[in-house]
């Protein structure tokens, strides 16, 4: 009697313990809102791609951003399978907004987050477009380094524009493969001389008596 008790007694602390932990496993688990992906536009079938693709809370917002900003579904679906592709999640609408803002096109970001480099380039790529370079150099230059060649910094290329060296020298400058520390020498002794330039003055004689 006292081992049936025991028993059963045992078999309820398990089925306890069983119940228990599925509750907290449950809990741990909540269900993910899509809902922001269908108040951006996106179509059904998109959404159903992004469920498959097992978008996160996190990642939703910043997929909604890329819809807002008048991206394609298409776009938008192969920037996330670009993210999954290179091990990490998709964390780039913010970045993404900025590009457009600033003019890139919706291929031009795409190529960028194929390179996986959307979120490191972004703030220069930006930054050469505020410089004032024609649109030919801007996407030659941000060619160069999604394809990971040499080339000046966005505040190097500033810093050479601003002691007056012409667009055509800087690209001279980059496919002779200078470094961003040559270009802060050139720029100095540029500003040495200009500066020491407006400091020269014209000595007046005074009319002899």
């Amino acid at each position: 009697m006292r081992c049936w008790f025991t028993t059963r007694l045992a078999g309820s602390a398990a089925a306890l313990l069983l119940a228990t932990l599925f509750l907290t496993g449950c809990e741990q688990k909540p269900k993910i809102d899509y809902a922001p992906l269908d108040s951006a536009g996106f179509s059904p079938s998109t959404v159903d791609q992004l469920k498959k693709l097992k978008v996160s809370d996190t990642e939703i917002p910043q997929i909604a951003k890329l819809k807002q900003l008048g991206l394609s579904d298409e776009t938008c679906l192969a920037m996330v399978n670009d993210a999954r592709a290179h091990h990490h999640i998709f964390s780039s609408g913010d970045a993404a907004g900025n590009l457009a803002a600033a003019g890139y096109s919706e291929q031009d970001i795409l190529a960028m987050a194929q390179a996986d480099q959307i979120d490191s380039i972004s703030t220069d790529a930006i930054t050469l477009k505020l410089i004032g370079l024609s649109p030919a150099t801007v996407h030659l230059i941000v060619d160069r380094r999604l394809q990971s060649q040499p080339t000046l910094s966005s505040a190097s290329i500033g810093r050479l524009k601003n002691t007056g060296v012409t667009e055509r020298q800087i690209l001279e400058y980059i496919s002779q493969g200078m470094t961003d520390e040559q270009a802060e020498k050139e720029a100095a002794a540029r500003e040495a001389k200009r500066n020491h330039a407006n400091t020269d003055f014209v000595r007046t004689r005074g009319r002899r008596r």
